[in-house]
């Protein structure tokens, strides 16, 4: 997700509004899984569901997060339950973490806040044949040249120039029309989700303001949460899949977290205005107007469904640029093409994006609008949407934690199909507003702090960094049990940072 989105919103004074902690009903039902029960509102149409442990849940019960994913049950056509992951934090109309399905031939409808503001937010994952032992010493100029190299920050525009005819080209295509200018690779494509493209997309629906916010964006990694990251693999917990996946101990890795920038910002809030009478025209009783949403069968639903595909394409093309990017800064400082350091594409995943997809609700298979909003899907060994290469241990998954910790690498599990419409969690999720952490870090330089745990860190403002740092996060280790212990992704990799690059 991008804090940006939510933060306007949230914010009156450069962080979020105080929330009262949630009083609602919260049972338990095992170990990782607690349920707001349909009973609790009369409005809602099914039960919530919060997967957490006992440590997570101390945090999730000190604001509304629940009470959104009370909310999302009232949605017309919503299957089975209102889901959220243990990352779970307020967001804008659906929590940040939060999973819904809705079925449109039951009146099912298509909500933005329901994808985010930034649509297609997502992460990328590069494996290389580069040792940690042999990167050490070059660490401190790779790191300052990816600086250098990657545009990072708000507002800042990159290296790559398009019209907006050739925009357009893009959010129809997504990556595979970056090919031709050898911008992209075959394999490239295979190794991301829906291959970078989700075929319906009508970039005519994107409006010209979103394009203009577009055009010098495409290749950069904005502000807020989004990073580039040097990794390194520190512990293989399933080297079966590790292998498949071309990960191994020790292993120079980069993460890149990033989304649809501006373009994706900007249809969203457009999506927003326009569909701000709809419900009531349908019919909709909201509990929440930031739940502005219209049925996916009406024309107001089909308009937005049509930008936000076109928004999703232009992020995927977004992160491809950053790769190569990243390639190229590699090369030049280690004197080797990217090709020959074995830079290939792991994965790239989206976690802020609606999908249209084949489920199994009850005994009987459907095809529902899938919402995930800060999650992550999660497709399980043999799942015909993931690439060949991995079919045999399931959908690569890619989950960010904070920048003095670890981030994880995972694989998806039969149960996510089961319980969470093939969706497990995104990253650690937030436990301090950006005010707070601000104040947390008064006194203190974080990126010594960072430099001390082995982390060289470059960032265009402090006051980025401070909003960044590790204290700010939960402890994605805490997350990522979860979902391994609930069945929805297996834990393959623990990475560790060692650069970071932030805006």
């Amino acid at each position: 997700m991008d804090g940006r989105g939510d933060c306007r919103y949230l914010n009156c004074v450069g962080g979020w509004m105080t929330k009262p902690a949630f009083h609602g009903p919260l049972e338990r039902v095992d170990d990782c899984l607690w349920r707001i029960p349909r009973s609790y509102r009369p409005e809602m149409r099914v039960d919530g569901l919060i997967f957490a442990s006992d440590v997570l849940m101390e945090h999730i019960r000190g604001d509304q997060a629940p009470e959104q994913v009370a909310n999302v049950a009232t949605l017309p056509g919503i299957q089975v339950a209102s889901l959220a992951m243990p990352d779970i934090h307020w967001g804008y109309g659906f929590t940040i973490g939060g999973v819904c399905a809705t079925d449109p031939e039951q009146g099912g409808v298509i909500s933005p806040g329901g994808v985010g503001y930034d649509i297609n937010c997502g992460v990328r994952l590069v494996r290389s044949t580069i040792r940690e032992e042999e990167l050490e010493p070059q660490l401190v100029k790779l790191v300052d040249e990816l600086f250098a190299t990657v545009p990072a920050g708000v507002g800042r525009s990159g290296p790559f120039r398009f019209t907006r005819s050739e925009l357009k080209t893009l959010m129809a295509l997504g990556p595979s029309a970056l090919v031709e200018r050898g911008l992209a690779t075959g394999e490239d494509i295979e190794m991301t989700e829906a291959e970078g493209c989700l075929e319906g997309a009508e970039p005519d629906r994107v409006s010209q303001k979103a394009l203009a916010r577009g055009v010098d964006q495409c290749g950069t990694l904005g502000s807020g949460n989004h990073f580039l990251e040097v990794q390194v693999v520190e512990e293989v917990v399933d080297g079966d899949a590790a292998a498949a996946l071309g990960l191994f101990k020790g292993q120079i890795c980069v993460m890149i977290h990033s989304g649809s920038r501006g373009l994706g910002y900007q249809v969203c809030d457009d999506a927003l205005r326009a569909l701000r009478g709809v419900p009531g025209k349908y019919g909709i009783v909201l509990p929440d107007r930031q739940l502005a949403c219209a049925p996916v069968l009406s024309p107001e639903g089909r308009a937005y469904i049509g930008a936000m595909r076109a928004a999703a394409n232009y992020a995927w093309c977004n992160r491809q640029l950053l790769m190569q990017l990243a390639r190229q800064a590699f090369s030049k400082v280690l004197g080797s093409s990217w090709q020959d350091l074995g830079m290939d594409l792991v994965y790239d995943v989206a976690h802020n994006i609606a999908k249209f997809e084949e489920h199994m609700i009850g005994d009987e298979s459907r095809r529902v609008w899938v919402h995930r909003k800060g999650a992550t899907r999660a497709f399980p060994a043999g799942h015909p949407e993931i690439p060949e290469r991995y079919r045999g241990v399931g959908q690569p998954v890619l989950i960010p934690g904070d920048m003095g910790r670890a981030s994880w690498v995972l694989v998806g599990q039969p149960g996510s199909m089961r319980r969470t419409f093939g969706t497990t969690c995104h990253g650690a999720g937030r436990r301090m507003s950006r005010t707070k952490a601000v104040r947390h870090a008064q006194g203190r330089q974080i990126d010594r702090e960072l430099l001390s745990r082995g982390v060289v860190a470059r960032c265009r403002s402090r006051r980025g960094l401070a909003e960044e740092q590790p204290d700010a996060y939960k402890d994605v280790n805490d997350v990522v049990d979860v979902v391994d212990s609930a069945g929805l992704s297996r834990k393959v990799a623990r990475m560790r940072p060692v650069g970071v690059i932030k805006g």
